[in-house]
């Protein structure tokens, strides 16, 4: 692990058939994140707004997939999806807690969805 105590991921692979990028860290964990979820929850101003409150709740999301995966630096990469969206930077830390989180993160955004009215089309 690096010195700065942000675990490095050591591999990251994109299951495109399942719609899962699977990332492994350097401190033994290994998450297997939906692309639903990784769009959702993008790091960009689209879907977190330029300050507290003005989120954007994400929908028609289900069936997102990523087209590429390009590295930032060391520090990042940047996932580009299927739906034209590539404007999040997806950091080491940011990717290791989506990754610890999933489940609190995922129940969160399904409450929000349904808060809305919304309900998820072709869900898998």
């Amino acid at each position: 692990m690096t010195t700065n105590s942000v675990p490095m991921p050591t591999d990251i692979n994109l299951h495109k058939k399942s719609r899962v990028l699977e990332v492994r860290f350097d401190d033994g964990q290994a998450f297997m994140l939906p692309c639903e979820l990784l769009r959702v929850y993008s790091p960009s101003a689209e879907t977190r707004g330029h300050g507290p409150g003005q989120e954007v709740l994400q929908t028609g999301k289900e069936q997102v997939n990523i087209d590429a995966i390009e590295p930032v630096g060391t520090y990042a990469v940047k996932l580009v999806f299927d739906d034209g969206h590539n404007t999040g930077l997806y950091t080491w830390n940011l990717l290791y807690n989506l990754g610890k989180h999933q489940a609190e993160l995922w129940a969160e955004y399904l409450q929000k969805l349904q808060q809305a009215g919304y309900e998820r089309r072709n869900a898998p």
